[in-house]
């Protein structure tokens, strides 16, 4: 199962990004699961209906299935955050893992960088693990001594698709 994270600065379009490869990697014929990485604290649930009721009362695992889908909710409580490859395990084996968040990790990424109104630099520069970047304005990679490293504009969907497709058979 190969991982690519999807990686950049909040609000630079990374979830814009993985939505729009997500039906032309499928054209491809590849299977792909998501893992998203949240910073705040989040509830799936309706305050009051019963898995949240079950969740409060102390289940250490929730799980709610309907004829459409299931989802597995589990309690942390006292543990620590899991890593990447602890969560990584617990996903059925596909083509491909696209990665939003933990942009710091040690796993190949692609950057999507845009400016944005706080000045964030590029990650890329100082990164290694980023393979290729998507970005508007287009940046050349040799000026930030990364010679080689393919750079796509965000609008080019069908060319960053077919590089993440390479990607996931490689």
């Amino acid at each position: 199962m190969k991982v690519l994270g999807i990686s950049g600065w909040s609000g630079c379009g990374k979830t814009t990004l993985i939505v729009a490869l997500l039906p032309r990697l499928r054209a491809r014929e590849l299977t792909v699961s998501t893992l998203k990485h949240a910073h705040h604290d989040v509830d799936l649930e309706t305050p009051g209906k019963d898995t949240w009721r079950h969740r409060q009362a102390g289940a250490q695992e929730v799980m709610l299935a309907t004829s459409r889908r299931w989802v597995l909710m589990h309690e942390l409580r006292e543990e620590p955050e899991p890593t990447l490859t602890e969560l990584l395990a617990h996903l059925q084996p596909v083509d491909l893992v696209l990665v939003e968040g933990w942009k710091t990790g040690i796993y190949p990424k692609l950057e999507v960088w845009r400016p944005l109104a706080e000045d964030k630099p590029p990650r890329f520069p100082s990164d290694p693990s980023i393979v290729a970047v998507a970005c508007e304005p287009l940046l050349e990679p040799v000026v930030y001594g990364r010679p080689g490293l393919p750079v796509f504009p965000l609008e080019d969907l069908d060319g960053i698709a077919g590089f993440v497709a390479d990607f996931a058979r490689s």
